[in-house]
């Protein structure tokens, strides 16, 4: 199981070295790059507002909830920072991020499995065309520039499904958590959650995309490699998250 798991790891980063390589017609990639920033980017909107919003609520309830419960009396203003930091810190480049390996990942692992049972890659390369870079590359770029763009949104909305919750219940007052939300924080915490969203969305593009073009068969096996690209996506990023974790959080 060992051998088998290292030959799939020298396999992913000998595909990465194929991938990573400047494209061959800038006009065409272009046209790719803008694509991909609207199949993974722009129709992940829609996920992104509704999970982080509710979540957002979710949190900030759980926070009054525990605050309320503690023997010693913590103001209410820190409903509105704690939100915010689970939020940046955790719950939007994390969570987020994993649930866009399931969206994402198994739509790049089923479009480009398809395109090799349909010998469409085989095409590509008996043309020339380094197909690795042409299909794959295009969809790294997008990930890696737009989700940022999706975390910053799903932190606003987050603190705002907070801020919603307070008025629905009236648990909290809304200058107690506006004034939560404007209390000092690291300016590390935030270039920490972009930092490793962006791995994370590296992950999200590169892993599922190994187990599509590396498909052997037919439907079936398609079916398949987005299953089990979609559950080494969330695993790998779960380890990154330890491990950039205790690599910038820990002192």
């Amino acid at each position: 199981m060992l051998k088998n798991l290292l030959s799939q790891v020298g396999a992913y980063f000998m595909l990465l070295s194929k991938t990573l390589k400047k494209p061959q017609k800038m006009s065409i990639f272009g046209k790719l790059f803008m694509r991909e920033i609207h199949d993974l980017g722009v129709n992940s909107f829609g996920l992104v507002l509704f999970t982080s919003t509710f979540v957002g609520a979710v949190v900030a309830i759980q926070m009054f909830n525990n605050f309320s419960a503690s023997s010693f009396p913590i103001p209410n203003s820190f409903i509105g920072y704690a939100t915010k930091v689970v939020l940046i810190l955790e719950f939007a480049p994390t969570i987020i991020s994993v649930i866009l390996a399931g969206k994402v990942g198994s739509y790049i692992a089923s479009s480009i499995g398809t395109m090799r049972v349909t010998e469409q890659i085989d095409a590509l390369d008996i043309m020339g065309v380094n197909s690795p870079n042409f299909l794959i590359l295009p969809k790294i770029l997008a990930s890696v520039i737009f989700n940022p763009l999706l975390i910053a949104i799903s932190i606003v909305f987050g603190i705002w499904g907070g801020y919603l919750a307070g008025l629905a219940t009236g648990s909290w007052s809304k200058a107690d958590y506006i004034t939560g939300i404007q209390m000092y924080m690291p300016q590390h915490f935030i270039w920490y959650a972009f930092f490793k969203t962006a791995v994370f969305a590296f992950l999200i593009a590169t892993i599922p995309a190994y187990f599509g073009y590396n498909v052997k068969g037919g439907s079936l096996e398609v079916g398949r490699a987005s299953t089990q690209a979609v559950v080494w996506t969330i695993v790998s990023i779960i380890i990154m998250n330890l491990i950039l974790t205790q690599m910038f959080l820990s002192k």
